[in-house]
């Protein structure tokens, strides 16, 4: 009978279960398992949600040049030109998008991200006759995403001192 397991005949102990963190989800944050994080990934945390709020204001504002709000002279979707329409359209669903990946601060959120300035700057850069100028958003998207690298960097750096000192 060596081989038979404690649990038979009685009850087995029912463990809490656990959130996506590990962290059982009837605990509280005096309860929280695990150390706090470091400054640097609470700031990268804070420029994800930041940025991601940043980004989902963009999208609604193509959403709402989309729909007719906008007095401007593309401010209806049916009165813009074919490469307006497709660049509005493109950048309405990535803009909001990357905004709730980068508020979540998911990986998917920096890609889609990394995505919108692309296509920003190539409409910007690459077709200024057709797009205009629009430097200014292609220098806050650069800008921002400088500042997440340059975060994730310190966050990186910060982690390995405190693993190998």
């Amino acid at each position: 009978m060596a081989d038979v397991p404690a649990t038979v005949g009685r009850a087995a102990r029912v463990e809490p279960r656990s959130g996506a963190a590990g962290v059982p989800q009837a605990a509280g944050a005096a309860e929280r398992a695990g150390p706090r994080p470091m400054l640097p990934q609470r700031l990268v945390a804070g420029f994800c949600r930041l940025a991601g709020l940043a980004l989902f204001a963009a999208g609604i504002g193509f959403w709402i040049r989309i729909v007719g709000f906008y007095d401007g002279p593309l401010w209806r979707f049916d009165l813009m030109p074919p490469w307006w329409k497709a660049a509005a359209a493109t950048l309405a669903v990535l803009y909001p998008v990357a905004g709730v990946g980068l508020w979540m601060a998911v990986s998917w959120g920096v890609v889609l991200w990394v995505l919108v300035a692309g296509v920003e700057a190539v409409m910007h850069l690459g077709f200024p006759t057709l797009f205009g100028g629009g430097r200014l958003a292609v220098a806050l998207n650069a800008a921002g995403l400088l500042g997440l690298v340059v975060l994730r960097l310190a966050m990186h750096r910060r982690r390995s001192t405190s693993l190998n000192g």
